[in-house]
């Protein structure tokens, strides 16, 4: 009996927790216009893209960072291969926009096992201004991009970021990435920094310069598998702290497959797990699937039938969802008759890449097959 009331305490614990983090997005993360203009004596800054390949979106995403609404920035565009098809469209699209201060730098700087990492350190190399943004090829940026990012500063904020929110789903599985997207890790980033403890996101990461260059310069990610995940420990070590966008940005997803949907998101919890072990831990009680555990369990031992366990499942899933989806609704993220299909679906693989990323090291990253045990030893 007294593990009943334990376990029914526990899924009221989890439920209190994922209602407190939609609660605190639907705050700070309000749909609006993309119109927030510039600050007063805007300050110069870099924006550095690495690429590899061209994707469904390429034309699209690098192409609106021509097009931003801020009086004076540079874009360095970051390629590995002489021969990687994106060097034509990118030199299209500088071509086509003289007005801008664009360049192209191509070649490798091998630093550790992070193969995008590598790819930027010629960019940062080359940046020339104070505030440097390191920029996904696939997001997309709106027109104020920068003073978006800029907003975001305090006086103790040594970077900004904004988790990537998938937008333009053609398919189920691409609306099960937007539901593991959009109004579930992005809720769980703005929880933490609600409480002191944002985490870098390598999507769009806004950086001051001389925080990064103090610990050594952008080579100091090498520590670890994930550069964000090496930014969040450069940050902390100096005392100071990652802050959030208010409204995020968009990263166009169009088709996608279930093997595309899970081998993603179960690489990343695998380099979660290897770069932030304690707080990986907690992660089995995401989503609906432990709360409907210890719910029915909870049901079933305090004398309970099957109608009781029926009603508890139901109550859980439809308060979990319903939230999200009323989030979803308040920042603008897209909604179709698909999404609660979706949420139900994310919820069953949370556990599922939860033990996975447990067990298994593999993984394959921009192409390269390797283990987070190799990784490890090469950021080591």
């Amino acid at each position: 009996m007294i593990l009943a009331y334990i376990c029914a305490g526990w899924c009221a614990v989890i439920l209190i927790l994922n209602f407190t983090s939609m609660a605190l997005m639907s705050r700070k993360c309000r749909a609006r216009e993309r119109t927030l203009p510039p600050p007063d004596n805007p300050p110069p800054v870099s924006i550095v893209r690495p690429l590899r390949g061209l994707e469904p979106f390429s034309e699209e995403t690098l192409g609106a960072t021509f097009d931003l609404d801020y009086p004076d920035y540079e874009i360095i565009f970051c390629v590995q291969s002489p021969s990687d098809p994106v060097i034509s469209l990118v030199e299209r699209l500088i071509a086509a926009h003289p007005e801008r201060e664009a360049r192209l730098l191509v070649g490798d700087d091998y630093v550790s096992a992070n193969p995008k990492l590598n790819n930027c350190i010629k960019g940062w190399d080359a940046a020339r201004h104070h505030h440097v943004i390191l920029a996904d090829s696939n997001a997309l940026p709106p027109r104020d991009y920068i003073q978006t990012l800029l907003a975001a500063f305090r006086a103790n904020t040594a970077m900004s970021v904004s988790m990537p929110i998938g937008s333009r789903p053609k398919g189920f599985w691409a609306t099960v990435e937007c539901a593991i997207l959009n109004t579930f890790q992005a809720r769980w980033q703005y929880g933490a920094e609600a409480i002191g403890a944002a985490f870098a996101q390598g999507k769009n990461m806004m950086w001051r310069r001389d925080v990064l260059d103090s610990a050594g310069g952008i080579r100091a990610l090498a520590g670890e598998i994930a550069e964000d995940a090496a930014s969040t420990k450069v940050i902390r070590a100096q005392g100071m702290d990652v802050r959030l966008v208010d409204m995020p940005f968009e990263q166009p997803l169009g088709q996608r497959t279930a093997r595309e949907v899970y081998s993603r998101h179960v690489r990343w919890a695998r380099l979660r797990r290897a770069t932030f072990p304690a707080h990986y831990a907690p992660e089995f009680m995401n989503g609906s699937f432990a709360a409907i555990v210890l719910g029915a369990y909870a049901a079933v031992q305090l004398d309970g039938g099957i109608s009781t366990v029926a009603l508890v499942t139901t109550l859980i899933v439809f308060s979990l969802h319903g939230g999200e989806i009323w989030l979803a609704r308040v920042c603008g993220f897209p909604l179709d008759w698909r999404t609660p299909f979706a949420l139900m679906v994310r919820d069953l693989m949370l556990p599922v890449m939860f033990i996975d990323a447990l067990l298994y090291d593999d993984f394959v990253w921009h192409g390269a097959e390797m283990t987070v045990r190799e990784a490890e030893e090469t950021t080591g």
